[in-house]
């Protein structure tokens, strides 16, 4: 891990024109199942930035799930949205010769405070400061769908095709599942229901696709940073709050339909003060089934990153057994909604 921290340290001096630098505190940031991220604390000789500063480099683990970005795609996917103005770690540097680490890399400056979801969600927060909280998630994804294409530095997203992202998404998943080879029939049934009931597109934006408790980061009652930007795309802007409304990211607290924390009302509320958009709930609904459908799917994937010895993982394999649960929310999640109608 040593040697490490020098790698990464010498390459930070050479970038910000330091005279010299000294490694105060490095070590593995636990999180981030498909990349690693390394806390590096360094004081710094001269140049940009002088004087103590505290990055996050993150880079390739051994193997990775086919919705991931790279990390050079992630970087800029990370520009674009500290440049629509979200509350994002600011992205500094990106190394892409595998020659100086080993794998590709880039730096970014480290927000503070906790990403644990347990934590978050077991909190001893007021009413208001949880309205206030999910009113600054939807804040937070009003901006970020700001971002729209084209995008000349987003050009490696794939548009959804055949312009309707739904119907994008159940083409891909349908892929994924004959790839995995499994039966499923849970799935196989949820993909047909979501074909059936596919919405009206609304404007393709970009969307981060991971927005869940677990991948913001809290200081007490405020929001830091975004984290954990590989799986963005280009999508309708309902699939980023149906992502954070689904059961999956309430962590127990099933009642608290934005990942454990509060009111659905109040994060198409925060959306709505900076989009000057009404989201159609019914609509955010449709994606949160989806996002079970997904998130399935990468479940079904990491568990293959273990079975097949790309890389052993206890994580990953624990992930793969949450491929019942999931059906199960499934099942229930699709007919309330039928029921409700």
């Amino acid at each position: 891990m040593s040697a490490l921290a020098d790698t990464f340290s010498a390459f930070i001096v050479r970038q910000c024109g330091a005279r010299a630098a000294r490694v105060i505190e490095f070590d593995k940031l636990s999180g981030g199942a498909i990349q690693d991220n390394f806390g590096l604390t360094l004081d710094l000789e001269g140049g940009s930035r002088p004087g103590r500063q505290e990055f996050v480099v993150r880079q390739d683990a051994p193997s990775g799930v086919a919705e991931s970005l790279s990390r050079p795609e992630e970087f800029r996917v990370l520009q674009a949205a500290f440049r629509a103005g979200v509350t994002a770690p600011e992205p500094l540097w990106l190394c892409e010769d595998p020659e100086v680490s080993g794998q590709v890399f880039y730096v970014m400056t480290r927000a503070a405070g906790s990403a644990s979801p347990r934590k978050l969600v077991k909190a001893d927060f007021s009413e208001e400061q949880r309205r206030n909280i999910v009113r600054r998630l939807g804040a937070e994804l009003a901006r970020l769908h700001t971002v729209r294409p084209p995008q000349a530095s987003l050009v490696f997203l794939v548009m959804p095709d055949p312009d309707n992202p739904a119907l994008s998404r159940v083409a891909l998943y349908r892929r994924y599942l004959k790839e995995i080879g499994e039966p499923h029939p849970v799935l196989e049934w949820a993909l047909n229901w979501l074909e059936d009931h596919a919405p009206e597109p609304g404007p393709t934006v970009l969307c981060h696709c991971d927005f869940r408790t677990g991948n913001y980061m809290m200081d007490s009652d405020e929001l830091t940073a975004v984290l954990d930007w590989e799986f963005a795309a280009w999508s309708d802007p309902c699939e980023d709050l149906g992502w954070l409304c689904s059961r999956s990211w309430r962590f127990g607290a099933d009642d608290r339909e934005v990942g454990g924390l509060g009111d659905r009302q109040d994060l198409l509320d925060g959306y709505r003060e900076v989009s000057g958009v009404d989201l159609d709930p019914a609509t955010v609904s449709y994606w949160e089934v989806m996002a079970l459908v997904r998130w399935a799917m990468i479940a079904l994937q990491q568990a293959r990153r273990h079975m097949s010895g790309e890389q052993r993982s206890l994580e990953l394999a624990l992930t793969g057994r949450m491929v019942a649960q999931m059906e199960l929310d499934l099942l229930n999640q699709v007919q309330e909604l039928e029921d409700g109608q």
